[in-house]
């Protein structure tokens, strides 16, 4: 392993600038900062998701996850970097599959809620969807693998599946859109 932190602060950065895996210096406030700073948040969001009781398949593959978007943000942090593979993408299509095999189909738009974990996990999934958009706006500059992309955009379905299974496992049940609730004259 490389080197490690002894010291929290350098006090370089405080110009505005930020360091890139790869050596070179950017402003904080760049997309490349932005994408993997954004992934960095997602992978928050479900460490927040794995901080309620959830059952033992969610959990294992959340953790997996983690380390996936860790890996992510050090594809991003480091320009040319590969990390996350077509492998790594159909795996999320496969368990998006198994566990929305077992959710009856959607009928209504779900709103973000039905318990703690479901809640969390919705918002880790809109969290993903920024990640989304923030390494877009990226690729649209500089190069990105496509399958930065792609991971992102399964992981947010994913995440998304995993709420209304968390909600359904919670007994709070999914919360729905109400789209006639108020009638105009």
């Amino acid at each position: 392993m490389g080197n490690r932190l002894s010291k929290i602060y350098t006090r370089t950065g405080d110009d505005g600038s930020t360091g890139l895996g790869d050596g070179s210096r950017v402003g904080k406030d760049s997309p490349r900062v932005a994408a993997y700073g954004t992934v960095d948040e997602a992978n928050s969001a479900i460490g927040i998701v794995l901080a309620n009781d959830l059952p033992d398949d969610v959990r294992d593959l959340l953790v997996a996850v983690q380390h996936q978007l860790f890996d992510l943000g050090g594809e991003l942090c480091i320009p040319g970097h590969a990390a996350i593979t077509a492998a790594d993408v159909d795996h999320l299509e496969r368990q998006l599959d198994r566990f929305n095999a077992d959710l009856p189909p959607l009928k209504e738009f779900i709103l973000p809620g039905g318990g703690a974990a479901a809640a969390h996990c919705h918002l880790a999934r809109t969290i993903c969807r920024r990640a989304e958009r923030e390494t877009v706006a990226l690729s649209r500059l500089e190069a990105v693998r496509p399958e930065a992309i792609r991971y992102l955009n399964r992981l947010s379905d994913l995440l998304f599946v995993l709420a209304r299974v968390l909600a359904r496992a919670s007994g709070a049940g999914e919360v729905t859109w109400k789209h006639e609730r108020r009638r105009t004259p």
